[in-house]
């Protein structure tokens, strides 16, 4: 359903999927435990791997990153999709919106060591960007046709005020939230 292949690094060959995704996985566990400054050893180690079978795959820290950050991008365009399936049309922008804003608050360090060693114009940015969009629009789009949403909005202006909320020094997940409630609110149509 997305619209620009993401980039995919991820082998076809068996055992060495496996070890791709193990890799991945621990990756995501040990960033979100300690940080994105782990030591590649201790990610290779929780991963039950070698370190040079981590090499192999992911040549140096930038490129683990990407895997990382390439999969979790996945995991928003698919959440959108899905809430579209399950959810009446406001319903599923709002989910996905949450889902959206907690992935942010959880993943502020990663995406801003890959800005800093890509750069934020990077054609690695602009797919990850492209494909969010086209999942955001999808809901969007929807909610407006049923008249949930004020039809001169933007996704842009909506990305715009969620990031702002996500870029809040210090913010407790549950401001954070609260925040989003109101951003909801305004998106509604006046009463008529």
């Amino acid at each position: 359903m997305v619209s620009t292949p993401l980039p995919s690094m991820r082998p076809t060959r068996a055992d060495a999927a496996r070890n791709y995704d193990l890799l991945v996985t621990a990756a995501r566990q040990t960033f979100a435990e300690h940080g994105t400054d782990t030591s590649l050893e201790e990610i290779a180690r929780r991963a039950g791997v070698g370190i040079g079978t981590l090499y192999r795959r992911f040549p140096n820290r930038t490129a683990l990153l990407e895997a990382v950050y390439v999969e979790e991008i996945q995991s928003v365009c698919d959440r959108a999709y899905d809430f579209d399936r399950e959810l009446p049309p406001f319903e599923a922008l709002a989910a996905w919106l949450r889902s959206f804003l907690g992935y942010g608050l959880s993943k502020k360090t990663l995406a801003a060591e890959l800005i800093e060693a890509l750069g934020k114009d990077s054609a690695f940015f602009k797919v990850c960007k492209t494909n969010v969009q086209d999942a955001g629009e999808l809901l969007l789009s929807k909610a407006k046709a049923s008249g949930d949403v004020r039809t001169e909005l933007e996704l842009a202006d909506i990305m715009r005020l969620v990031g702002g909320i996500n870029m809040g020094r210090d913010i407790e997940p549950e401001q954070a939230m609260r925040l989003l409630d109101i951003v909801l609110c305004g998106l509604r149509p006046a009463a008529s």
